[in-house]
């Protein structure tokens, strides 16, 4: 009967071979169960890739979704705080300005020029909010500062106002000067006459947000705020029952802007409303295909970690069989 055997040095090669490919598999099998994953995704889809691409590219699609997102819903809040606290300064003041009219008292009591002046500031300034580093309130133009400053709207404001000779007319002009193409479109609004480019927040939908500081809305709520600041400027030269005049007219102006306010509130907190709807369809979607991900891709744990045992347990073997191999002789066999 004729024997076969390996040589010595083929028998090491086949040893040293064996040990890479189990230490190949202990790796693989390690990588799978501290990942959840499948480490060899060629095998899983046989060749077909199209699936699990699609699936990736539409996730990293949402994920940029979901970021456009975030920050539609940072620059609505953004809005409607601001727009929250020069509605609650406007109501404040109309009511305030109306009740010093009534009375020489109330006009040197209170001081409504002066309240006047300071709301006028506080609006401006809030109306100047970024966010994130972006003007809110400037159309397209979100590095620039939508309104200059309240010193220079009222000096524009108090010259063509000066010599209309009542008050009437001096509201007339005021008027004239808040709207298109007036002083305040041409030196104090400085953002852009074009909108700020729609929220793409998802394949197919866009929110589109339109709000700036030039609005109508606005504007009408700053022009009684500055024409009630400058009633009491001696260059205009009212007497108290002119001033009282024009602070009725004002407050009036300033409570009856409040609903064009709330209308402009209105449309945001429509807007809002589609950026958490089209927010929570684009998580449900992402949620449903990184569970078709997981169940095409996903290991089961408790085989896994089998697997990696008896794989170890393979190896443990083969170091046992290499460690007797290497004693052998020929002085110990005879």
């Amino acid at each position: 009967m004729s024997l076969s055997s390996l040589g010595d040095l083929a028998q090491s090669f086949m040893l040293q071979r064996r040990s890479a490919a189990i230490r190949q598999d202990m790796s693989r099998l390690t990588h799978e169960l501290a990942t959840g994953q499948k480490a060899d995704m060629r095998q899983v889809l046989a060749g077909n890739h199209g699936y699990i691409s699609q699936i990736e590219r539409t996730l990293s699609a949402l994920t940029g979704f979901t970021l456009a997102t975030q920050e539609a819903e940072q620059f609505m809040d953004g809005i409607q705080y601001v727009l929250d606290g020069a509605q609650e300064k406007a109501g404040k003041l109309g009511a305030d300005l109306i009740s010093a009219s009534n009375s020489v008292v109330g006009l040197v009591a209170s001081n409504p020029s002066q309240n006047a002046e300071t709301e006028l500031r506080s609006v401006m300034g809030l109306l100047n909010t970024q966010s994130a580093g972006r003007s809110l309130f400037a159309g397209v133009a979100t590095d620039t500062p939508p309104l200059a400053t309240t010193d220079a709207l009222l000096a524009d404001l108090r010259t063509a106002m000066t010599g209309a000779g009542s008050v009437s007319a001096m509201l007339a002009a005021a008027d004239t000067w808040f709207d298109t193409g007036g002083g305040f479109e041409t030196l104090i609004y400085q953002g852009s006459a074009t909108a700020l480019a729609p929220f793409q927040l998802s394949d197919q939908e866009t929110v589109q947000l339109d709000v700036r500081a030039d609005d109508p809305a606005i504007r009408e709520v700053l022009k009684h705020f500055a024409v009630a600041a400058l009633a009491e400027d001696p260059a205009l030269g009212l007497t108290p029952a002119e001033k009282a005049e024009m602070f009725s007219t004002t407050g009036a102006g300033l409570l009856v802007g409040q609903s064009a306010l709330t209308a402009l509130r209105t449309g945001i907190g429509f807007s809002q409303a589609r950026v958490d709807e089209i927010a929570t369809r684009n998580a449900a979607t992402q949620t449903g295909l990184e569970m078709s991900r997981n169940a095409l891709l996903s290991v089961d744990p408790f085989e896994t970690a089998t697997k990696l045992e008896d794989v170890q347990f393979q190896l443990q073997s083969l170091y046992a069989v290499t460690v007797k191999s290497s004693q052998l002789s020929l002085v110990n066999f005879l």
